[in-house]
């Protein structure tokens, strides 16, 4: 009986009947003990050929997440690195807005050095003026009395000096 309602049979001749009557395959599960399956047994070569198909299918969908979890893996430390560059190029930043100012300082640093540098030279140039230096005196003529030599020879060759104090000597004492 196709529909499977027992109709005062026995269970076991209505099992065996319709195994007869429709024609399974056998499994694991419905195979008396000690049965070997063979290969009238076993599933048509459809089914295998679809299992086969989802066994690989299942297989390439486990190799698309292991790929997916790769790939959000390399995301996640590209960020990290991203993070890290951004990080460097503020630091960049800062020390070239640094250097900028500095640079923009120059023109003002070069005129103060030339300014500062003028008046060193007029200070040196001043100081130089209380100098006197005397071309075509003999060496060593003065004697050990310079004053005495300078104000003879400013009075006497020059005529520069007539006063009774002669010259003085400036020289710092310290």
């Amino acid at each position: 009986m196709p529909n499977g309602k027992a109709s005062g049979k026995h269970s076991s001749q209505l099992l065996f009947s319709e195994a007869i009557a429709q024609p399974k395959t056998m499994t694991a599960q419905t195979a008396p003990p000690g049965h070997r399956p063979s290969s009238a047994d076993s599933p048509p070569l459809e089914a295998t050929d679809r299992k086969l198909q989802e066994i690989t299918l299942v297989g390439r969908r486990i190799e698309v997440m292991d790929l997916k979890i790769t790939d959000l893996t390399m995301a996640s430390s590209i960020r990290a690195d991203i993070a890290g560059f951004r990080d460097t190029v503020t630091n960049l930043d800062q020390h070239l807005t640094t250097v900028e100012d500095q640079v923009a300082a120059i023109p003002d640093q070069e005129e103060q050095l030339r300014s500062l540098t003028a008046k060193i030279t007029d200070l040196e140039d001043r100081r130089h003026r209380d100098n006197v230096r005397f071309f075509g005196v003999p060496k060593q003529k003065e004697g050990s009395n310079i004053k005495a030599f300078l104000n003879l020879l400013l009075t006497h060759h020059f005529g520069l000096f007539h006063s009774h104090d002669g010259i003085k000597d400036i020289r710092k004492t310290t």
